[in-house]
């Protein structure tokens, strides 16, 4: 990691028939952007230009080969390809799927590589990414291949953190993925990134109950009590102030949530509903878990108002501004535990 200089900070255009690539050159339409760090958008020069014709966006930018030759202080372009697809903004095509994960792809290699420092993903279209050489639900799935560490969803604003157990699976699948090992290592994760990303030394946990009312003791379902409780109360007596299961449907209408730095459900909607609900166009989708920063916007495509310039660029800043803070917050969080002894002896010494 670097300690000085602009963070380079890398973006994959997601499907480009959607709202991707207007909220990401919307953003760093504001010059005052470039002081916090420096944009390398993995595309071509032809489909950027296109894209802020067509949306009437006003930015320059800096063509490069690789984003080791991207110049500060302003927008750069890394051609990843020299043709230019057609653009139908609103349409599900296959040819937008295969160059959202030429960008991606691209993107993360310079991410392995240390071209730039955090990766800003713009929304695809789960359904066609898909390939022969790309059998990947969602970023996260691919990044968890590629980068090191035990990878979690984790949905994030300053005020309200969730995280799942279970993300891209089906409703029928949930009970029988969630096990004790599965909970102890989300946990761990979730633990780990409070104090190293955000900077929270006592971190306390929420956990979310798998069946409604958490099961009613066994009434309505077996896992809560023989799976959950049972490891929350392990963790717990080890030190981590974990606690549940808590009845889901009545946690976040109580502001339950306020109470602890993060909660951790059991799958994907009984978290995300009530995060977007709560944080909508102010939430960011963060990658924790993994030695790399990777962030993106809480919003999908928007293909009904993809092309008419109507796109909210905030969550996508909040993504931005997330990823740069992460990567600071991780520098200082790994000098504060370099020779920790050392540390109290300079301390009182003072």
């Amino acid at each position: 990691m670097k300690e000085k200089g602009k963070i380079r900070l890398g973006i994959s255009i997601g499907d480009y028939n959607g709202i991707g690539c207007e909220v990401a050159l919307k953003t760093f339409e504001d010059s005052r952007m470039l002081d916090f760090c420096t944009p390398i958008i993995f595309a071509s020069n032809k489909m950027i230009s296109q894209q802020k014709s067509e949306l009437k966006i006003n930015i320059n930018f800096n063509g490069v080969k690789d984003a080791s030759h991207a110049v500060d202080g302003k927008i750069n372009i890394v051609n990843v390809w020299k043709e230019n697809p057609q653009i139908q903004f609103g349409q599900e095509t296959e040819e937008a799927g295969r160059y959202a994960i030429k960008s991606f792809e691209a993107a993360v290699k310079a991410l392995k590589g240390g071209g730039i420092d955090v990766l800003v993903t713009a929304p695809i279209n789960k359904n066609n990414i898909q390939s022969e050489n790309f059998k990947f639900p969602g970023h996260t799935d691919y990044l968890a291949q590629e980068l090191e560490g035990h990878s979690l969803m984790f949905m994030v604003t300053d005020g309200l953190k969730v995280g799942l157990l279970t993300d891209h699976i089906a409703v029928k699948d949930v009970a029988q993925a969630i096990t004790s090992e599965l909970v102890r290592e989300k946990v761990k994760t979730i633990t780990e990134s409070l104090k190293m990303d955000f900077g929270i030394r006592r971190p306390r946990i929420a956990l979310l109950g798998i069946n409604p009312h958490s099961g009613d003791n066994g009434t309505i379902g077996e896992e809560d009590e023989k799976i959950m409780k049972p490891v929350i109360k392990e963790l717990f007596d080890q030190g981590t102030l974990v606690y549940g299961p808590y009845s889901a449907d009545s946690f976040f209408g109580s502001n339950g949530h306020q109470n602890f730095d993060a909660i951790i459900a059991a799958y994907h909607d009984q978290g995300l509903i009530p995060f977007k609900t709560l944080s909508f166009g102010k939430g960011v989708n963060y990658t924790a878990g993994l030695n790399k920063v990777r962030t993106s916007p809480d919003h999908g495509t928007a293909f009904e108002i993809a092309g008419k310039g109507k796109a909210d660029p905030s969550s996508f800043k909040e993504a931005v501004f997330t990823g740069i803070q992460i990567y600071k917050n991780r520098i200082e969080y790994k000098d504060l535990i370099k020779n920790p002894l050392q540390k109290q002896k300079i301390k009182r010494a003072s």
